[in-house]
């Protein structure tokens, strides 16, 4: 018997999931999966491809339901995917209102533009947006609804090296600005600890370990305590020894 609990929660219960289980005919997708995420924490969910990152999201986001277990989260959600899924028939500042009500939409929509670097291009067309400028414009779509949790698929997969770092510190600012807790999925182990508070290891649908990361800014980019890390986390991956 499954359940899918959406609820406005106190703002420390965060998102709880509990022996959730996922199949697709005979395969187990999930398999007495468990997680849980508190209140304004940003967690890094790493693991090979097919392992069932993307099957977890869906379910936190509510775009499916699983076959067993509990999945409970906050009721203000959003979720970012690699592609930026923008309307090329609207300008920017309408696919950032989508789904916004009142007559305060426009200014909120401006507003976290703003926040995102992009003010000034609120009637830019999304075919006129370099790569970097379109997944920008899709957090700030995420965030002007002000979510309680917002969900990332390796939105940053498709971006060149040196947007993907400007990407990585717009995110510690809007996390610092917004308070949402945060669930981002990638491959990329050096993203993983640029940004997380903690990062879960995923593997034969479950989580097979979790890292705390309470490094310092300095310390994320070249330390000691950075290295034993990334080698733990390569380990866990079942990458040992690669660079």
């Amino acid at each position: 018997m499954s359940s899918v609990v959406t609820t406005e929660l106190r703002r420390q219960t965060g998102v709880v999931v509990e022996q959730v289980v996922r199949r697709f005919g005979d395969r187990v997708v999930l398999d007495d999966l468990d997680l849980s995420i508190a209140d304004e924490e940003l967690v890094i969910l790493l693991g090979p491809s097919g392992c069932g990152k993307s099957t977890l999201l869906r379910l936190l986001a509510g775009l499916d339901r699983p076959d067993g277990g509990r999945v409970e989260v906050p009721a203000r959600r959003a979720i970012v995917f690699q592609a930026d899924r923008l309307l090329p028939w609207q300008r920017v500042l309408r696919n950032v209102t989508l789904g916004l009500h009142g007559p305060d939409a426009d200014q909120r929509a401006r507003d976290v533009l703003a926040e995102v670097g992009l003010s000034g291009r609120e009637k830019a067309w999304p075919k006129e947006l370099s790569g970097g400028e379109a997944q920008r414009v899709s957090l700030a779509r995420a965030l002007v609804s002000e979510p309680e949790l917002v969900l990332l698929d390796e939105p940053f997969a498709a971006l060149d090296a040196i947007t993907r770092l400007r990407m990585h510190d717009l995110v510690r600012a809007l996390r610092s600005k917004h308070h949402a807790a945060m669930l981002l999925v990638t491959h990329d182990v050096d993203e993983a600890i640029a940004l997380a508070d903690r990062v879960v290891v995923m593997g034969n649908g479950r989580i097979g370990s979790s890292h705390e990361v309470s490094l310092s800014a300095a310390d994320r980019e070249s330390s000691v305590a950075r290295e034993e890390l990334r080698a733990r986390l390569l380990e866990d991956l079942g990458l040992a020894g690669q660079h």
